[in-house]
């Protein structure tokens, strides 16, 4: 079976010749749609979607496909490794101009990622893991941060639901900031340029997959609000929350969190 390096490689290059393209189409002008739940959809999501599958299945014929572009195959249950994909993590990023958006490609072995790339064009960040292998920022070795306390941490994620007045205990005064891609949010703890990132709500396999690899192998933790790592490829791609923190705050963030129950997809607030 073809190493984990071979694969990184592979959607290493694919993964940047989709964010470039990417960026292109911006340039010209973006078509916009909107899909369920109001959530845009571009011609350049949609062209970036389509660039990576045909480049990774003609690759790799044999591996499974889940993209949040594509209609799902469950043909992918029964591969033994399946390409994860977001062509644009963070549109509404994407659509305003911000930089915060990234291509994410996971590979994906029974149901863990085996090898991941986040690829933020407009950053020029290129983030990529395999399994073994450590974590890379432009080809460099990163690391988690060495934090031990949530006073004054970095953290990535909603202010509002961290000042939420129904938290059982406040959160501490913490520098807290908005990523649009969740995956880029997550490559910024795996950096240590922030010490966690935090949702409790749900995220979809391709949000999360390759930066979970990232993230796991600079040393964050990485899983959700119960202390439970993800497992991905199943019958519902979905992950019930997201917490990426470093191993010094990691329990810290799961005391506060361990007592609310299993979010629903709309929640956009913890406390309720």
């Amino acid at each position: 079976m073809t190493s984990f390096a071979e694969d990184l490689r592979l959607i290493l290059e694919a993964a940047q010749e989709a964010g470039e393209l990417a960026a292109v189409l911006r340039r010209r002008g973006l078509e916009i749609e909107y899909k369920a739940g109001d959530s845009p959809v571009t011609n350049a999501d949609l062209a970036a979607d389509a660039l990576l599958k045909d480049r990774l299945g003609k690759a790799r014929p044999d591996y499974g496909w889940l993209s949040e572009e594509t209609a799902d195959d469950p043909m992918r249950l029964s591969r033994s490794r399946v390409f994860v994909v977001d062509p644009i993590d963070g549109t509404r990023a994407f659509l305003s101009d911000r930089p915060w958006w990234a291509v994410s490609v996971a590979v994906i072995e029974g149901d863990r990622p085996v090898a991941g790339v986040v690829f933020a064009p407009q950053l020029e960040e290129t983030y990529a893991a395999a399994a073994g292998a450590g974590a890379t920022l432009q080809g460099e070795a990163i690391r988690v941060s060495g934090a031990e306390a949530l006073e004054n941490c970095g953290m990535v994620g909603d202010r509002r639901m961290f000042e939420h007045p129904e938290w059982p205990i406040p959160w501490p005064a913490m520098r807290v900031e908005q990523r649009n891609s969740t995956a880029y949010r997550m490559c910024l703890v795996a950096s240590g340029a922030f010490d966690a990132a935090v949702a409790m709500w749900p995220k979809h396999d391709w949000d999360v997959a390759a930066a979970d690899l990232i993230a796991s192998e600079a040393g964050a933790y990485v899983g959700d609000h119960t202390g439970r790592a993800f497992a991905y490829n199943g019958d519902k791609p979905i992950q019930p929350s997201l917490i990426c923190a470093a191993p010094g705050v990691a329990p810290l963030i799961l005391e506060r969190v361990r007592h609310i129950g299993a979010p629903k997809p709309k929640q956009q607030s913890s406390g309720s």
